[in-house]
Parts: C-alpha cells; sequence; structure tokens
C-alpha cells in the first residue's frame, strides 16, 4: 500500500479480542510493507556492521605494506558507504509508508464504526476517550508496527554479526556471541515496573482530556455561573498530575536507556582487554582485533532498537486496547442474510417500537410525549435501529413488518432518519451542509423556509465578507459554534428535512427557539412532511396541538393515545407533563376538582329540591282555585 493510494477501499475486519490480538492483526495486513522495511534495514545494519571488516583489512594491509590490498579494502569501504545511504533513505522512506499506512488503517475503522453507531457512542464510550483513540492511540498504534520491521531487520544483524565473528575469529566471536543476547535482554525485568507507569501516565492524560473536552463544551454555561476558575484550578490540577506522572515514567526509561549505554561498554572493554591479550600472544593480527572491536563497538545502534521496540510495545498496547474495545461495539443484532438485498424504496408502512409500544402510523404526523428526557433520547435511538445497550433483550423495531436490526446500516438510515436535541453541524459553506443524500423531492429554499431560517440567512449573509451577501457560500464554523443553539437547530432541522426520509424522528426540534417561531416553525414542518411518516417527541403544546395522534409514554410503556386536547381533557399524566404540573400540584387540582363537583352537585340537588317544592306549591294552588270555581 502506498500513501498516495489512500484511503482503502476497504479496512478490513479487524481482531479486536484483546489490544496485542489488534497489534498483530495490523502486522499482518502490512506484510509485505513490513517484510521490505526489514529487508532495506537488514542492509543499513549488516552495511555499518562490515565497516569495521574494510577498516581492518586497510589496517592491515598498512602494516603488510600491501598497496593493493590497502585499494581494495578503500572500494569495500566506498560499496559498504554507499549501501549504507541507500539502505537507510529506502528504509526511512519504507517505514514512515508502514506508520502513515497503519494509522489512516486504525483512523477508517474508527470513522466507520462511528458513522455505524451515531450518537449512541458517546454514550456507549467517553467522548474524551473517543479523542485519545483518534488522535494519540492511533500515532503509537501507526509507531509499534513501523518499528516492528526495524526491530527484525537489527535482531537479524545482531545474529549475523554473532555468527560471523564466531567464523570469522572464534575465540573473541564466543565472548562476542554470548555477550550479546545478555545486553539484548538485560532491559527485560525493568519493562513491567516501566510499563506500569507509562499506564498511569496515560490515565491521568485521559482524565485530563476529558476534563478538558467538557470544559470546552460547556463553556457557555459555565461563563454563565461564573464556573471558569473553578474548571480552570481543576485542570491545572489535573495537567500537574500528568506531568509528575510522565517525569516519574520518564525516570525509568532513562534507566532502561543508560543500561543500554553502560552494557554495551562493558562488553566492548571486555573485547578488547581479551583481544589484546591475544594480540600479544601473536594468536590474532591487529587488523583481527580493529576488526573486531568495531563490529562489537557498532552493536550499541541495532540494540538501541530492542529498547525502542520495548518503548513502543508499551506504550501501544493500552492503545491499542483502547482502540479495539471502540471497534468491538456492535449494533444490537447482526444483519441477515435475507434482508441484505432490501432496496431502502421498498420499504415502508407503520413504525412499531415492540419495547414500548409507540405506534407511528404511516403517512401521519405522530407526537410521542415522555415525562423523562432521557428516555426520550433512548427510544428516539431505538426509531432508529440503533438502541443504547448492545445486549436490549426487547425485540427490533419494526418498519412494516421489516426488522431495522436486520437491514444493512446504510438501508436502515436511508429510510429511518433520526434527528438529536443536540444535532452537530459540520464546518464548510450552509451550500455543503444542506448538500446531504435525499429523495430529490424537497428543494432546499423549501426546507429552509418550514425550518423558520429567514433570520439565519440574514445574519449568515451580513457576516460574509468575501462572498458578495451570499448566505449559501457564508462559511459555518466547527460545530456551528458562530450561531445561536436556536439558529443551528433550525439549521439542522432544515437539513434533516432536505433528506426528506420515508420516517423521520426529532428529538425536541424546538427545545431551543422561542414560541413564536415554534408555531411557525411547527406548521412548516407539518405542511412539508404531509403524506410522510414523522414521528416528533416533545412536550410543547404548539407542536402537539398539530400532530394527528399524539402517544404519551409513561414508564416505558405506551399508556394513552389520542389528540392533544383529548388527552388533555382525559389524562391527567399527560396534562401533568405537558402543563408542567408537579404531582403536589396535580394532587390539589384534582382535590380542588372534586371539591367543586361535590359542590356543584349539592347545588344542582338544592336547585332540584327547591323546583319541586314550587311545583308542588302550584299545583296546590291550582287546585284551590279550582275548587274555588
Amino acid at each position: 500500500m502506498k500513501i498516495h493510494e489512500l484511503p482503502y477501499a476497504d479496512p478490513g475486519v479487524p481482531d479486536v479480542r484483546s489490544g496485542t490480538r489488534f497489534l498483530l492483526w495490523l502486522g499482518r495486513n502490512q506484510l509485505g510493507g513490513q517484510v521490505k522495511a526489514m529487508l532495506w534495514g537488514l542492509l543499513l545494519q549488516l552495511g555499518i556492521a562490515a565497516l569495521p571488516l574494510g577498516v581492518g583489512f586497510a589496517v592491515q594491509a598498512v602494516v603488510d605494506g600491501s598497496g593493493g590490498r590497502l585499494a581494495l579494502a578503500g572500494g569495500l569501504i566506498a560499496a559498504l558507504g554507499v549501501a549504507i545511504a541507500v539502505g537507510d533513505v529506502m528504509l526511512h522512506r519504507v517505514a514512515v509508508t508502514n506508520w502513515i499506512t497503519a494509522a489512516a488503517r486504525v483512523q477508517q475503522l474508527l470513522s466507520r464504526k462511528t458513522a455505524e453507531l451515531g450518537s449512541v457512542l458517546t454514550r456507549r464510550v467517553a467522548a474524551g476517550e473517543v479523542v485519545a483513540v483518534s488522535t494519540a492511540d492511533v500515532e503509537k498504534i501507526g509507531w509499534f508496527v513501523e518499528a516492528l520491521s526495524r526491530f527484525a531487520a537489527a535482531a537479524l544483524a545482531l545474529v549475523v554479526v554473532c555468527v560471523g565473528l564466531l567464523v570469522y575469529q572464534p575465540a573473541l566471536g564466543a565472548v562476542v556471541a554470548a555477550g550479546v543476547p545478555v545486553l539484548a535482554l538485560a532491559v527485560l525485568p525493568l519493562l513491567p515496573r516501566a510499563t506500569k507507569r507509562a499506564d498511569v501516565q496515560r490515565e491521568k492524560a485521559g482524565r485530563a482530556t476529558e476534563l478538558a473536552s467538557d470544559t470546552v463544551a460547556g463553556l457557555r454555561v459555565l461563563r454563565g455561573i461564573g464556573g471558569e476558575e473553578l474548571f480552570l484550578d481543576r485542570y491545572r490540577a489535573a495537567s500537574q498530575e500528568v506531568r509528575k506522572a510522565a517525569v516519574h515514567s520518564a525516570r525509568m526509561w532513562a534507566v532502561i536507556a543508560a543500561v543500554q549505554v553502560v552494557l554495551p561498554g562493558l562488553l566492548l572493554l571486555a573485547v578488547v582487554a581479551y583481544g589484546a591479550r591475544l594480540a600479544l600472544d601473536g594468536r590474532i593480527s591487529v587488523g583481527e582485533l580493529v576488526t573486531v572491536y568495531g563490529m562489537v563497538a557498532l552493536t550499541y545502534q541495532p540494540l538501541r532498537h530492542f529498547e525502542e521496540i520495548a518503548m513502543a510495545y508499551s506504550f501501544s498496547k493500552p492503545s491499542a486496547k483502547r482502540a479495539a474495545r471502540v471497534l468491538s461495539l456492535k449494533r444490537t443484532t447482526t444483519t441477515s442474510d435475507a434482508r441484505t438485498d432490501t432496496p431502502a424504496a421498498a420499504l415502508g408502512g407503520d413504525l412499531y417500537d415492540p419495547a414500548t409500544g409507540v405506534l407511528a402510523p404511516a403517512g401521519l404526523l405522530t407526537a410521542v410525549v415522555c415525562g423523562d428526557p432521557d428516555a426520550a433520547g433512548r427510544l428516539a435511538d431505538r426509531l432508529g435501529g440503533h438502541p443504547t445497550e448492545p445486549d436490549e433483550a426487547h425485540a427490533s423495531v419494526l418498519l412494516g413488518a421489516v426488522p431495522l436490526d436486520e437491514l444493512p446500516l446504510d438501508t436502515a438510515r436511508t429510510a429511518v432518519l433520526v434527528q438529536d436535541k443536540d444535532p452537530v453541524l459540520l464546518s464548510g459553506t450552509l451550500r455543503d451542509l444542506l448538500d446531504v443524500p435525499s429523495s430529490g423531492k424537497v428543494g432546499t429554499g423549501e426546507a429552509l423556509d418550514a425550518a423558520q431560517c429567514g433570520d439565519v440567512l440574514d445574519a449568515l449573509a451580513q457576516a460574509s465578507v468575501d462572498t458578495d451577501g451570499d448566505p449559501m457560500r457564508t462559511r459555518i464554523t466547527e460545530r456551528g459554534r458562530s450561531l445561536s443553539g436556536g439558529q443551528r437547530q433550525r439549521l439542522a432541522l432544515a437539513r434533516s428535512l432536505v433528506t426528506d426520509p420515508e420516517v423521520l424522528v426529532l428529538d425536541e426540534p424546538t427545545s431551543a427557539v422561542d414560541s413564536h417561531t415554534e408555531s411557525r416553525l411547527a406548521a412548516g414542518v407539518a405542511r412539508l412532511r404531509q403524506g410522510r411518516t414523522t414521528v416528533v417527541l416533545a412536550s410543547s403544546p404548539l407542536l402537539l396541538d398539530l400532530a394527528d395522534r399524539v402517544v404519551l409514554v409513561h414508564e416505558g410503556q405506551a399508556v394513552a393515545v389520542g389528540t392533544h386536547r383529548a388527552l388533555l381533557r382525559t389524562e391527567p399524566r399527560y396534562r401533568a407533563v405537558v402543563t408542567r404540573e408537579t404531582e403536589e400540584e396535580l394532587a390539589t387540582r384534582q382535590t380542588t376538582d372534586r371539591e367543586r363537583l361535590d359542590q356543584t352537585d349539592r347545588i344542582d340537588g338544592i336547585d332540584r329540591i327547591d323546583r319541586i317544592d314550587r311545583i308542588d306549591d302550584e299545583l296546590e294552588l291550582a287546585e284551590a282555585e279550582g275548587e274555588s270555581a
């Protein structure tokens, strides 16, 4: 895989059973790049290790006074220099490619999982953890994948050097062959402690990231209540804990690095001392001593790769574990083979949730009233085919007779679109924002008009500097932060209306607008969605009064169905939610109503008695008059 060929057409199905298995899966999927990097690294390492051989030949040629062998040694050194240069350049190219392609694969997998789960992702995993996985963790995972091939090349180079020295000079070669494995494995006892300290550092860094993310997201609220300094102090404390943990971790890695420097030095001293004795005894030549010395001195570089791979693995394993945990999240059920060919255009009918009993008849505007806003959000997720809990025991939501959980994700979301109560606007122009897959039946102007975005367009036109007052060309900042909450909500509603899905589910679509705008907006949505299935989760009387039918959900079950005005008269629980009555107020009003009814009954009884007495008096008077006549 080359960098210019990114992104992957299909990043594959990862092995997410553990962090280690995920790293191995990444390595297997980049086997070609790993082999190339290892071969170029082997050329580099062997070229460096062979330099002392050329130097030794040159020294011995000078001692023997042989000009021909000196020239040959010079040519060997020049050839090795070319090999080192080529190997270094190509190793860097291939290693960086492995790093970038591995990171790109992980990012694509995370993006695919985010698109699959939608807003449910941040309900199962903390937002700060998602940010950490998609940024720092991706970099660490790429580092390990890239370092693995260089480590393999260094390990092979050390084996070749040890074998070569045993053949070239058995006496000194045996010392080197016995010492190099000790040097390579000397850091292993220190790794658990270093890894533990690194884990503590990452854990504290993750908490600091979550705190920073929450603070930025709630900055407007914090300013309103004067809590900036409080959260700033908390972040300062968290960042200081991260700094102390980082210093604590760095000390252990410094010890490991020192070991990697001291032990090769001791081996070098042992080789020089033993080699000098052998040279004095005439058992080896001066050139052979220089060659062995140079090779042992240059083993320091490949040995550093043992330290690097230990660091890369200890840092990348927790990162891979977090990435695997996010990637292991799934929809409630797997796609059924019988449903994979069902086109979105063939879907239709009533939307029914067996868990709550909520039914939204096809072609009607159905309003759902929940006393609990969190329950409303969970219901909206279920109606969209992606409930919050993966092990939810309830059956899937049905569209017609088709379970949404058994449909391919793109088909299900083409048929049913859910707009959250806090929708996100991506950065770009307004035209880009509204350029979404749609049926083509609803124009941009119609959607903006129905969503009452006239004042939003005026504000964007005034804010535009280089677009000649065209609001459609005005850029919207990240998450629409330059707009008010009501403006963001209406633009998001316009985007949903342009999409024109078979079923549109809106969770509190007017919570951030005033009552006058809400009234016009409700009428616009009802007009534009006429004949299409629309579900609105809200408790606003202005919206409820325009709905064809209203469903009251109490304690997770649909308990009443009717029109808004009928439910106001007949259902106390509905009236309590819509009119914001507390239980005490409701009980007091019910008691007052009963007392008024009893009083009315008493008054009616007295009136009936009075009427009966008057009739009796009139009859007696009539009889008396008849007798007199």
